[in-house]
């Protein structure tokens, strides 16, 4: 066995490691998890122990990772969708949704429309929903 040469042994170990050295797999968990709860950039990196520049160099050369991180940010959205239609047998609940799906018959929305002529008021008309 050749022993190794003083070169060789001089830049074994140089440059950083990815992650500062800690285990992939654990900053890629502590990422998604971040992810599911829409956290930014630095505060996925806070968790997970990492920097900044760590993460967007590793994001660069991952491309899968990036998309499942991006689609990881909708969770909470899609957590709150289930909530809301879980809940549809509240009154309440039902109403304020009905309120934004079903504008134009439930909304609580007046409008009001007003046409001018420089600074004459020319048309004003003023619409309330009417309740069944």
């Amino acid at each position: 066995m050749a022993r190794p040469t003083n070169q060789e042994q001089r830049y074994k170990n140089t440059g950083r490691k990815l992650f500062d050295g800690k285990e992939e797999d654990m900053v890629r968990s502590k990422l998604e998890e971040a992810y599911m709860l829409d956290a930014t950039m630095g505060e996925a990196c806070l968790l997970a122990g990492i920097s900044l520049s760590a993460l967007k160099r590793y994001l660069n050369n991952n491309e899968d990772f990036r998309t499942r991180l991006e689609a990881l940010r909708n969770n909470p959205t899609l957590k709150a969708r289930k909530t809301v239609v879980d809940n549809l047998d509240k009154p309440d609940m039902a109403l304020k949704y009905l309120e934004r799906k079903a504008k134009e018959e439930f909304s609580t929305k007046q409008e009001m429309d007003v046409t001018s002529k420089g600074e004459q008021i020319v048309a004003f008309n003023y619409t309330i929903p009417e309740k069944s």
